[in-house]
């Protein structure tokens, strides 16, 4: 654990530095702060509940009456202009939440109110200070998980309640109706207009149509625009297939004119494969075969040799004129591939430009007819549109109904009695635990020994304060307050081992005991068979003589100062042995005195005499210095605080001032501990319980 700086100061020169133990804080601690507080809280609890039960029954009886109202959400779909977008959407949604909103919000308005006021007083004017008041009783409480509303109307009259609750609701349904009949009523009424403005539209876009199609010279432009782009494929198609043609007959050509004076044309495989020039060479090899048997057995003169060169020379000529008539055969079948060609690149070039003049009409023709088709489905909505409307109208629907009416109400509903005591019992509760917390929080006073522990100072005992108008108790008895006495002698006797050992006895600030706990221990050690010697070192109000019923006339101010010798500044009680040294006059200067080295000569004179125990009785520490000087010519110091008299950050100081001049501090004595007030705690802690203070007796 942290040292605090308490802790650092009061390290005993001899021994160790005492620690505080931390204080378990336990549940019945925090109990008795409420035993301590006991009457405050009480008192809080009766004047906070007395004050919400006066409260509820000085109000006034306030009736309640509802009226059951049934809201269908409303088809916006139904208005004329919103229609025109929507009728053809099948997946049309609307949020109902605004409209209920909206819904809400008319029925506890100003205008439904004024209507209401008007029937329920008659033709009379409204004011708007009637207005406000009557809106003021209404509340809206929709139905959960349904299009159910409760319209509820609070009063002092229980009949006034459910007549102006039943005048709201109808009210509301007819404005509801009536308003939905002006707006299908200015809907018709628009869109009567809109249909004749939009029928001289069609019109318009018809003609335009028409107009057109006979100024460009594009009637049917359609079945015109399709045979021209039917035509512009079959002409591409016939001109690739004209410049295929014209490629194959052009290199027949090429490879014809290509050979040479020794080739023969018959060579080429389109010539060679012509079915007369294969007969006719066919014919010519015969002729041929005949003539080498002939030549075998005839010569060149004879009649059959002569016959077969005929032949030959015959079936010659006629082959050469069949392969010139084929060659020229290729050449004009190439000039003719070409001639087609040219024609049909020719046709096609010129149904191109038609093909683009139709395109170029056809855009402006495009747009006239989509805005023609535009202007008649807007037409035919709005036609179809003026029809439902005309249905509806006739109709006389409305989306709100009157589902229950409100009954006069047999009792109040406010003030409730028996809910306000509850909640007033509550509060009333929680006012006394938070005043008793926030006194506790704001009372800093040391009153317990585990406060004593945080000062860093050991527990020396607990003195219990003491109703009975005597000054010094008697300590002959076994009562509380006499054991308490003889704890604190005990303790002091085991914190100084040693004869003739000088306690000091002071406190932070007067009024605390210190003095009534002084003349107790040393009466106490007294008793306990001891020598001992009580000086009252308090000059400036001395207080030590009047416990004991003796004259302050001579005492340790005129010894200090040399008027008076020793034995004459020393009292001698019969029973106990106990030796007195009042104050004396009050000087002028008491803190010199007590610094002077005759009072150092005293206190070490008496400590090796015959005395056992010498009590001294000093100033509080925080009104004068007197305590400080003297704690360095003692043995020890006993610290006395005041129980609920002491702030903590006081005795802190005091204990620093102390600490300055490093004593030995025994311990610290908790003085007019009012048991009875804390009884819990101490009962629980020291054992102080039915037997307190019997010295009251």
């Amino acid at each position: 654990m942290q040292t605090t700086e308490p802790q650092r100061l009061l390290r005993d020169p001899g021994g160790p530095l005492v620690r505080p133990r931390p204080a378990e804080i336990h549940l019945r601690d925090r109990l008795s702060v409420f035993f301590r507080y006991r009457y405050v809280a009480i008192l809080a609890f009766l004047v906070v509940l007395s004050v919400a039960g006066l409260r509820a029954y000085s109000q006034t009886p306030l009736y309640r009456s509802s009226v059951r109202l049934l809201i269908d959400l409303e088809d916006e779909r139904s208005l004329a202009m919103e229609g025109v977008s929507t009728a053809n959407n099948s997946n049309y949604f609307q949020d109902p939440e605004p409209y209920f909103q909206t819904q809400y919000r008319i029925v506890t308005g100003r205008d439904l109110a004024r209507r209401v006021l008007a029937r329920i007083n008659g033709p009379a004017a409204v004011t708007d200070g009637q207005v406000g008041e009557f809106t003021s009783h209404i509340s809206v409480e929709p139905v959960r998980a349904s299009r159910l509303v409760d319209v509820v109307f609070v009063s002092a009259d229980a009949s006034l309640a459910a007549n102006s609750a039943n005048v709201l609701a109808e009210e509301y349904v007819q404005q509801n109706l009536d308003l939905r009949r002006q707006n299908m009523e200015r809907s018709l009424e628009w869109l009567s207009q809109e249909l004749a403005r939009q029928k001289t539209i069609v019109e318009a876009s018809e003609r335009a149509m028409a107009q057109y199609r006979e100024d460009q010279n594009a009637l049917s432009l359609e079945d015109r625009q399709n045979i021209v782009i039917s035509r512009l494929n079959q002409l591409n198609e016939a001109a690739t297939r004209a410049r295929t043609s014209r490629a194959q007959k052009e290199s027949l050509y090429r490879r014809v004119e290509s050979l040479g004076i020794k080739t023969a044309p018959d060579s080429i495989p389109e010539i060679l494969q012509n079915p007369y020039i294969q007969s006719l060479k066919a014919q010519l090899a015969e002729l041929e075969r005949r003539k080498a048997l002939f030549s075998e057995r005839y010569g060149d003169k004879h009649p059959e040799m002569l016959t077969v060169n005929a032949s030959i020379q015959d079936a010659t000529r006629q082959l050469n004129l069949e392969i010139a008539k084929a060659v020229d055969s290729i050449r004009h079948e190439y000039e003719s591939a070409m001639l087609e060609e040219r024609t049909l690149a020719s046709a096609l070039d010129e149904q191109k430009e038609l093909a683009t003049d139709l395109d170029r009409k056809s855009v402006t023709y495009t747009v006239l007819q989509r805005d023609a088709q535009s202007n008649r489905e807007l037409y035919q909505t709005l036609l179809r549109r003026e029809k439902e409307l005309q249905v509806l109208a006739n109709s006389r629907g409305n989306n709100v109904r009157l589902v229950e009416r409100a009954a006069v109400p047999q009792a109040p509903f406010s003030p409730n009695l028996r809910r306000a005591m509850m909640l007033g019992a509550i509060v009333a509760f929680l006012v006394a635990v938070g005043l008793v917390l926030g006194l506790d929080y704001l009372d800093d006073t040391v009153k317990t020994p585990e406060d004593i522990a945080r000062l860093g100072l050991p527990f020396l005992a607990l003195i219990p304060a003491v109703r009975s108008g005597r000054d010094r108790p008697s300590l002959s008895g076994h009562n509380d307050f006499a054991e308490a006495i003889r704890s604190l002698r005990t303790s002091i006797a085991l914190s100084t081992r040693q004869g003739g050992s000088i306690v000091l006895v002071t406190s932070a600030q007067p009024l605390e005991g210190k003095t009534t706990t002084a003349c107790n221990l040393a009466t106490a050690l007294a008793y306990g068979g001891a020598k001992v010697l009580l000086i009252d070192a308090d000059m400036r109000r001395p207080g030590v003589h009047r416990n004991f019923g003796l004259e302050n006339r001579c005492g340790l101010s005129e010894l200090l100062s040399g008027q008076a010798p020793l034995t004459q500044s020393v009292q001698r009680l019969a029973e106990p042995d106990l030796w007195i040294m009042p104050a004396g006059a009050t000087p002028p200067n008491p803190s010199e005195l007590l610094a002077s080295g005759r009072m150092e000569a005293l206190l070490g004179q008496v400590q090796n005499g015959p005395f056992d125990w010498v009590i001294v009785d000093t100033p509080p520490v925080l009104a004068v210095t007197d305590a400080s000087v003297l704690t360095q010519w003692v043995s020890g110091v006993a610290f006395v605080v005041g129980s609920e008299m002491t702030r903590r950050r006081l005795a802190e100081r005091a204990i620093e001032t102390l600490a300055a001049g490093r004593p030995r501090i025994l311990g610290a004595v908790l003085n007019r501990v009012d048991v009875s007030r804390n009884k819990y705690y101490y009962a629980r802690h020291y054992g102080y319980g039915n037997r307190y203070l019997a010295a009251e007796t």
